[in-house]
Order: C-alpha cells, then sequence, then structure tokens
C-alpha cells in the first residue's frame, strides 16, 4: 500500500479520535452520522479499526510518547501522534508510518508548523517498536468506573477485566443454520453456546454468507438471553428496545411471532434492513418504550438502556465519551421499564431482563428490587440450565452475571447481566 493510499483512512480514523477525544462522542454515533461515508468499504473498515485499536491503547500511547514529548501538543496532533504509536507497536512499516502522520500535520495550516516534532517523535518512538511498547502497563478503566467496579468485584477481578478490554474482541456470529459448517468455511470455531468466533473477520459484508442472510454479527454474550428465554414457535414475544435487531432476529428463527419496539426511527431502519438481509419476520414498531402498551404477550424481551459498561473490549471510546453522571438516571429508568414490561405480560408470562452492564445496580440490585415491589413475581433459576452457562457465573437472586475475563481462553466475551422473571398466574 502507498503512503498516499493508506492516508485517507488514517485522516478519517484521526477524525473520529479528534471528535470522541475532543468532544465526548461516541464512535458509532459518529458513523451513523456519515463520518466514513467518504470512503470506500474497505476503507472505512481500516479506519473504524485504527481509531478503535488507537482508542484502546491510548493511555499506553500517551505514556510512550510522554518520554519524547516536553510540552503537550494540540489534540490534532496529538491523535495523529496517538495513532502512528499504536500502529508502530503493532509492527507496521515505520517508514511508512512516520510518512504518513507527517504528511497529516503538514496538510492541516494549523498544525503544519509541527510536522518537524511530529517526525523526530515518531522516529523515536519507531526505535522503541513493539519491545517498548510491551513493557508498558496494562491500560486502567477511569475512575469513575474503576471505582464502583473494584467494590464489586475486587481489584483482581478488575485487573482481569482490564486485560480482557485491552486485548479487544473478536468478532461472533449468530447463525440461523449449521454453526460448525459456517465456522469451517469462515475458518472460525463455534463456542459453547453456538456462536461463531472470527478470530481475524476482516470486512464482514465480504464474508460468505452475509449477502445470503446466514448469519448477523452479535457478540456470543449478547445472544445468550435469547437462548436463556427459549422463545417456543408461535409464541407472542416482545422486544422491547429491540435496535439494533440482534435478538428480535434470535426470536424471529425460533419461530416466534415477535412485535420489536424502539423509540429511533433511524435505528428501527437499520433492524428492518437486518431482517430484510436474513430473510426473518418481525412487527416493528418505532414508540417510546413506555407508550407501547399492547398487551397480551407471552415473554418480553428487555434489553434495558445502560451504561454500556460491558461492551469496552469492543467500544474503546465509551471511556472517552462518558463520566458516570447518566447512573442514576439510568438505573431509575431501568426500574420504570421493568414494572412497565410487566403490565405487557400475560399472566404467569416471563420478562427477560438484561444489561449490558458490569454494574450491579443496573443487574443484580435491579432484579432483587423488582421482587420486592411485586409481589408473587418471581426469578425462574431453571431457565439458565443452558449449555455453556458455567454455575459459577449465577448470582445469589437467581440471574447470570457474564465478565469480559470470563472465556478469556477463547477471546472472553462482554459483560452482560441476564435473569427471566414470572409474572403470577
Amino acid at each position: 500500500m502507498s503512503q498516499q493510499q493508506g492516508l485517507g483512512p488514517r485522516k478519517a480514523a484521526v477524525y473520529l479520535l479528534d471528535q470522541v477525544t475532543g468532544q465526548g462522542k461516541l464512535l458509532p454515533e459518529l458513523i451513523g452520522e456519515g463520518a466514513l461515508q467518504h470512503l470506500g468499504p474497505e476503507d472505512r473498515a481500516r479506519a473504524q479499526r485504527l481509531a478503535t485499536e488507537t482508542l484502546r491503547g491510548l493511555a499506553r500511547a500517551d505514556r510512550m510518547l510522554a518520554r519524547f514529548v516536553q510540552k503537550t501538543p494540540p489534540l490534532a496532533v496529538r491523535n495523529v501522534l496517538r495513532l502512528c504509536t499504536v500502529e508502530l507497536s503493532q509492527g507496521e512499516a515505520a517508514h511508512g508510518v512516520v510518512n504518513a502522520g507527517v504528511e497529516l500535520v503538514a496538510r492541516n495550516k494549523r498544525t503544519s508548523s509541527m510536522k518537524g516534532l511530529v517526525n523526530a517523535v515518531l522516529r523515536k518512538v519507531a526505535a522503541e517498536g513493539p519491545e517498548g511498547w510491551a513493557k508498558l502497563a496494562i491500560p486502567r478503566m477511569p475512575g469513575w468506573l474503576r471505582g464502583p467496579l473494584k467494590d464489586a468485584y475486587g481489584p483482581e477481578v478488575v485487573a482481569a477485566i482490564e486485560a480482557a478490554q485491552f486485548a479487544g474482541a473478536p468478532v461472533d456470529l449468530t447463525v440461523k443454520g449449521d454453526a460448525a459448517q459456517l465456522a469451517a468455511t469462515l475458518g472460525g470455531q463455534v463456542l459453547p453456546n453456538g456462536s461463531v468466533r472470527l478470530a481475524d473477520a476482516g470486512q464482514v459484508s465480504a464474508l460468505a454468507g452475509f449477502d445470503d442472510g446466514d448469519w448477523w454479527v452479535q457478540d456470543a454474550a449478547a445472544a445468550w438471553p435469547v437462548h436463556i428465554m427459549a422463545p417456543q414457535k408461535g409464541e407472542k414475544i416482545l422486544d422491547l428496545c429491540a435496535a439494533p435487531g440482534g435478538k428480535t432476529m434470535q426470536l424471529a428463527a425460533a419461530g416466534a411471532q415477535v412485535t420489536a419496539v424502539d423509540a429511533s426511527a433511524g435505528r428501527m431502519r437499520r433492524v428492518g434492513e437486518n431482517l430484510e438481509r436474513t430473510k426473518l419476520r418481525a412487527t416493528t414498531v418505532v414508540s417510546d418504550a413506555f407508550a407501547f402498551d399492547e398487551g397480551g404477550f407471552d415473554a418480553v424481551l428487555l434489553d434495558a438502556p445502560c451504561s454500556a459498561t460491558g461492551t469496552i473490549r469492543r467500544h474503546p471510546d465509551l471511556p472517552y465519551a462518558k463520566d458516570g453522571s447518566e447512573f442514576a438516571m439510568l438505573i431509575d429508568q431501568q426500574a420504570r421499564m421493568i414494572d412497565h414490561a410487566l403490565t405487557l405480560l400475560k399472566p404467569g408470562g416471563r420478562l427477560l431482563f438484561c444489561t449490558c452492564s458490569l454494574l450491579p445496580d443496573e443487574g443484580e440490585v435491579q432484579v432483587e428490587e423488582a421482587l420486592a415491589r411485586h409481589p408473587g413475581l418471581t426469578v425462574d433459576p431453571d431457565a439458565l440450565n443452558r449449555p455453556g452457562i458455567d454455575p459459577a457465573w449465577r448470582t445469589e437472586e437467581g440471574g447470570v452475571r457474564l465478565r469480559p475475563d470470563f472465556w478469556a481462553d477463547l477471546g472472553g466475551m462482554d459483560g452482560f447481566y441476564i435473569a427471566q422473571l414470572r409474572k403470577p398466574a
């Protein structure tokens, strides 16, 4: 790849970094707004990968750069240095990376005077190489998150979670048909819950079976809620807060009559596109969860809005775009959503509550408090008797706690909390 060919994705990646670290925006938000639309599919994938990997290693990059930079440069220059440092740490050819970094700074009128600094610093970083990078400590989560998690799990578990987050995430696929056959075709492995994991997926839309709708991308942990719910053919099931639709497709593939509800019209369009690609059927409704009042469902799946702190291994932008100030609002909203979802169930119906959070206040505590608010409401611990669920993951109130450091030898999983509740008959 020539320097010129590699400049577009790098420039786009630096823009993403500027927006996340400078404006507190999230990568999915930026990409959804079209930040990468000017690039071809391959370059879009590369730009997103570069930004993600740089954010994952940002603290290490800053520690390495601090040795060679006396005065902190402007953010735009700092992010070029960070991106190039991460690339050099991965063994990319020093000549191409250094030249690209200098060119990116030189093309910006506000930073062009600093191209000499960038050249000198990156040459020193290149001399350190991957060996110098490997000696640095694993990046820690910010204090607003690390503190509560340390209280909940202890320092050793938190360190294991941080190691899993720094290692990143493979790509997991949920398969409509034969998982073993797809794994053989794509060179992946079948996980204990039936997901197919790819260590190096590349451009996902170019993989065999994508156009035919044979599978969809879904972290293995996110596939567990539907496995635990065990939907039956013909059941009337509501997927509340459904976007981006992975669980909706799982429910539909099981033969359930699915109604998918989400407040975002844009995100619901994506659910519709995913359903169309996978040739699955569901009724989609754009509505605020609290405004949706159709009742009589056999089951409701509530993947409630949460801090998403369990997904940092895939979304390393989260610690830079959030500060924990929304926790109280989210916790209150989750409790109200549980109460509302129960009104939409038939007597004896089941509510599958889950969040992609590592915080007990958004999981275990929510269920404990829901049981106290609703006499006769019970937890169904037998629902957790599924292949692949380690008994050690079970929690006292009857749910299951998933953490990024679980399945470490297989590449980890997202953090999730899941519990199935049953309404009185």
